[in-house]
């Protein structure tokens, strides 16, 4: 199992074996595909209906067809414990990769192999550091909760950050994942607390 991690610029590095929800032991992928959202957090209300649509758009747009992915929202406490428990890093970080898949055959070519039916995985994304970030770079904490989830979905697709030209092909690809789904949703959405409410019939 591979654990990866920081969804912008930081310090990475492999991990123990990671916790699959309550340390059950990781299943065998489902098929066709299966998308577990799970809430763990009460900073935001995020609509979990619209942001299945964009996780689905998403593994779309990089040839996940079959697999299973996880994604749980956690504040910055459960992320620091995280994070030290299983990177040896101090505090917390934005996103948390778990590697559940294996890679297909050395025999076929590799992007056929990263896209293969094992994809596998389950992503810890801090919705603390999502609005904390957004505020340093001037976005939507909305739109930069989706730039985690993209980012562990391309590592879970084979992509590496650990040096400095993986990382720049990497940030070009989450980047234009990222505008694709901007212009496919509307992200600020996301944000249940500030979904356009049903106007009141005339009188």
């Amino acid at each position: 199992m591979n654990l990866r991690f920081d969804a912008r610029p930081g310090t990475s590095s492999p991990a123990s074996s990671p916790p699959k929800e309550a340390g059950e032991k990781p299943s065998a992928p489902a098929a066709p595909l299966t998308i577990e959202l799970r809430n763990r957090q009460r900073a935001r209300r995020i609509d979990a209906r619209r942001l299945r649509s964009i996780v689905k758009a998403l593994l779309r747009h990089v040839g996940v067809t079959a697999g299973e992915l996880g994604v749980v929202f956690v504040d910055a406490r459960e992320m620091t414990r995280i994070n030290e428990t299983f990177l040896r890093h101090e505090g917390s970080t934005d996103v948390i990769t778990f590697d559940y898949g294996q890679p297909g055959p050395q025999s076929i070519p590799a992007p056929a192999r990263l896209a293969a039916p094992v994809f596998h995985g389950e992503l810890f994304v801090c919705v603390d550091a999502a609005i904390q970030q957004a505020r340093q770079f001037h976005v939507r904490w909305q739109s930069e909760l989706v730039r985690y989830i993209a980012h562990g979905v391309l590592h879970l697709q084979g992509f590496d950050d650990q040096s400095a030209s993986p990382r720049r092909r990497m940030k070009r690809e989450e980047d234009r994942l990222l505008r694709t789904l901007a212009g496919a949703f509307e992200l600020e959405k996301l944000d249940r607390d500030h979904s356009p409410r049903p106007s009141s019939p005339a009188t």
